[in-house]
């Protein structure tokens, strides 16, 4: 990018600029950093092309770059940061499971209704009978939604396939969603995300060994991410265990979701093999996420889904705040998917967070944007307003960080910036 290139965009006047910096470079934030990053009064976000150019307030900007083609965005009164990182979706599936949610109204719980054949098993029936064209077409209405929330990357995890073509089926979608419109879509392999009815009676391990003979081998290049659900009626820990294993020497990153309802130490497991993060963390000790931030140097997120015990009526959250100060860094998502979390909201998430997880409003905001890069391995090149990372930016409707988690349940985005276009 050349020092003096004439901005093709320029955001000016903006009451705050969030940008995220602080700390070790493209590491996530954890401790006091998840806090310390900087916030700009009155200043300036430049583009040129899709990356970013140049940020800080608007007493240095270099007005000698602003040229006859410079598109110029008043952002005065308003807060200017990140676009949304969404770290663990489930974007692809069929149908949906209105008719469970008087199920959970009544008392049944979350297992309780995967022990009846319903549940995660209920999707994949519906998934396995729909067309490709179907799930696209569905994808490409849910990513719309996404974006109307300001998420400008998005993780889209299969596993309502359970059987070979399916589930490659599903990633196929993923990216082509991605490729169909500007929200970058990050694929994941969730094949193991419980033992599908074919394999009931030969069990967790045969299943897993399916997976590794004879599906694996196909997603080299498509899905840069496995992950496995360990859990009470899903899969056992030593079984996640050598799956994780060996996905890894296949070259695949790794995922778990792990104490979600129990804690089965899941998360210190796939921590210990190098895990990108460990989602869920309900069930996660104070203790346990010290040890995974001591051993992985911080390297390891907690991806953390508040609004999925809210919607599954659960009273025990995760404990962020105790997270935080153990130096474990956080994120944050929905967890969107048609069972536990039929919902895009991130912004509710956030709040949700705050409310119930004991999040700052800063701590939050790192949550969705920069840890959440790190979640994906994209820090690099998102979740922060730094020149040479992509261009993706939002403008709120709000003044100030404080404002984002108050407005409960809320949509502040005015502007969504992708890859330095504004839609």
């Amino acid at each position: 990018m050349a020092d003096s290139a004439p901005y093709s965009l320029l955001i000016i006047d903006a009451a705050q600029v969030l940008t995220l910096t602080g700390g070790a470079p493209d590491q996530p934030l954890a401790g006091p950093d998840a806090s310390g990053w900087t916030i700009i009064e009155h200043g300036y976000v430049a583009c040129v092309a899709d990356k970013i150019a140049a940020v800080g307030p608007m007493s240095e900007l270099n007005r000698a770059r602003i040229g006859p083609e410079t598109r110029l965005l008043d952002a005065t009164g308003r807060v200017v940061m990140p676009g949304l990182v969404e770290c663990h979706t489930h974007l692809v599936f069929g149908g949906n499971r209105a008719h469970e949610f008087e199920r959970k109204l009544r008392g049944e719980t979350y297992l309780d209704i995967l022990a009846s054949g319903g549940g995660i098993l209920s999707t994949v029936r519906a998934t396995r009978a729909a067309s490709e064209a179907e799930l696209l077409a569905s994808a490409l209405q849910h990513l719309a939604g996404f974006r109307h929330y300001g998420i400008t990357t998005l993780e889209a995890k299969s596993g309502y396939g359970l059987d070979r073509d399916t589930e490659l089926r599903l990633v196929r979608v993923a990216r082509a969603a991605g490729q169909q419109q500007a929200v970058r879509v990050v694929p994941t392999f969730l094949g193991a995300h419980v033992v599908p009815p074919e394999f009931k009676a030969a069990g967790p391990q045969a299943y897993v060994d399916f997976l590794l003979r004879e599906v694996l081998s196909d997603l080299k290049g498509e899905a840069a991410f496995v992950d496995i659900f360990c859990e009470e009626g899903a899969f056992p820990l030593d079984v996640a265990r050598y799956y994780l294993e060996q996905a890894h020497k296949m070259g695949f990153g790794l995922k778990i979701h792990a104490e979600q309802l129990h804690d089965l130490g899941g998360c210190e497991m796939a921590a210990a093999l190098g895990a990108t993060s460990v989602d869920h963390c309900d069930y996660l000790t104070p203790a346990a996420a010290a040890r995974i931030a001591r051993q992985t140097q911080g390297r390891t997120v907690a991806v953390l889904l508040p609004l999925v015990p809210l919607f599954l009526r659960q009273q025990q959250f995760a404990a962020g705040r105790e997270f935080i100060d153990g130096g474990l860094p956080v994120a944050l998502s929905t967890d969107f998917n048609p069972g536990s979390c039929p919902s895009k909201n991130l912004w509710l998430a956030v709040s949700v967070a705050c409310l119930k997880m004991g999040l700052s409003p800063k701590e939050a905001v790192a949550a969705v944007t920069r840890n959440a890069a790190s979640a994906l391995g994209l820090a690099a090149d998102c979740g922060s307003l730094e020149p040479g990372k992509r261009a993706d930016i939002l403008v709120l409707n709000v003044g100030s960080v404080a404002e984002i988690p108050y407005w409960l349940g809320e949509n502040p985005v005015r502007e969504v910036i992708i890859g330095g276009e504004l839609g």
